[in-house]
């Protein structure tokens, strides 16, 4: 049985140290102890680090089955968080726990480290019978999913798994995601005297609003979205501008349809700059690839009876958000997305409810459990 008090403080720790994006260091030594004094076997994959750039590998702990017949189990959430992440105080009013205001609270993603970790030493303090476990906390999801991307996979041995980082309440089960291209243009114009010979520029401003404005943006269709979230370029107002940057992204559950949203954007910059003279670079990158899981695959029957078994309302649906769960099904884990209970995430009004850490952490106490044959040990 979940620990109310155990859970719920653990958590406060966990959001008082500070791990906004490569930060991490300092939470991934806290959490490397907390999982060493479980009895996890951990593993810093520290060359992932040196892929991606940054000091702090993601963690990996291993915790060995006493079923030999339950499948092995992997469970994720990421260590990192959004700005502003730094001086985090968490407070408890009528039921629901959140920051002072100032910060975000970091339930994204501390609440599936916290509900993780509980289900664990619940499953141990019980003596339940369980197969091998793996625990994956990775870092830089924020960034792009930078942990789950760069991780060695040869480390995992895992065929099944959940990632703890999605909204809504404990019981909904994502098992569909966009794949997402990362669209970079530079729009390179020619600079002139704004005031004396306007007519021998080329305003790279003017040639960028050309191209957005013939784009079809933010929801395209029921699979798709689009959208262009910073844009830069100028120096005074007595310039023609002649050099501006776009920075973009395009989403779809469909791989064909995200193709062809890709391409519209791009034919609707390359007319832009036909039309004005001006000059296109492109830079077109595959953020992270779809995923979709059946409902009848063994990840989700095993959610499925889990959440019934305590009680949570099975919601099977897809997102329109990325997590660390493309990669890993990419790599041949079959992986689903379990909703935390986190809500207004990414804000100052971030929260979580106790009620909500709790079943979390008895689902995924459920699934381990589920999936042992066995059930009890004797």
């Amino acid at each position: 049985m979940i620990n109310q008090e155990r859970l719920v403080a653990g958590f406060i720790d966990m959001v008082r140290i500070s791990s906004v994006s490569k930060n991490e260091a300092l939470f991934a030594a806290y959490l490397k102890k907390k999982m060493e004094q479980i009895g996890l076997t951990v593993f810093e994959d520290n060359k992932a680090a040196v892929k991606a750039s940054v000091k702090t590998g993601n963690l990996i702990g291993r915790l060995e089955g006493n079923d030999k017949s339950a499948p092995t189990l992997m469970f994720c959430a990421h260590m990192d968080t959004v700005e502003p992440g730094n001086g985090i105080e968490p407070k408890i009013c009528e039921g629901f726990i959140r920051s002072n205001g100032t910060t975000i609270l970091g339930a994204d993603d501390k609440s599936g480290i916290a509900a993780i970790l509980e289900a664990i030493i619940c499953i141990k303090e019980r003596n339940r019978a369980h197969g091998d476990l793996e625990i994956v906390f990775t870092f830089g999801e924020e960034l792009g999913l930078l942990g789950a991307k760069y991780i060695d996979y040869s480390a995992l041995r895992s065929r099944i798994g959940y990632v703890l980082d999605a909204g809504g309440t404990p019981g909904v089960i994502i098992n569909r995601g966009p794949a997402q291209n990362h669209i970079r243009a530079i729009f390179r114009g020619k600079a002139a005297h704004a005031g004396i010979c306007p007519e021998k520029g080329i305003n790279a401003i003017q040639v960028a609003a050309r191209a957005i404005e013939n784009m079809q943006l933010l929801r395209v269709d029921e699979d798709t979205t689009a959208n262009f979230g910073i844009i830069s370029g100028g120096k005074a107002t007595n310039i023609v501008c002649d050099e501006v940057f776009l920075d973009g992204e395009a989403r779809s559950l469909s791989e064909l349809k995200l193709e062809l949203q890709t391409q519209k954007m791009i034919e609707a910059m390359q007319k832009a700059c036909k039309d004005f003279g001006a000059i296109l670079e492109l830079e077109i990158e595959r953020a992270y690839p779809s995923f979709y899981v059946r409902e009848n695959e063994e990840v989700v029957q095993l959610a499925r009876k889990a959440a019934e078994k305590v009680g949570l309302n099975v919601q099977i649906s897809s997102t329109g958000g990325g997590s660390d769960v493309h990669f890993f099904n990419q790599a041949g884990i079959v992986t689903i997305n379990l909703a935390t209970g986190m809500n207004k995430v990414h804000t100052t009004e971030e929260e979580i409810s106790i009620d909500d850490l709790i079943y979390l952490a008895s689902f995924v106490e459920a699934i381990i459990e589920e999936a042992s044959p066995k059930k009890e040990l004797g």
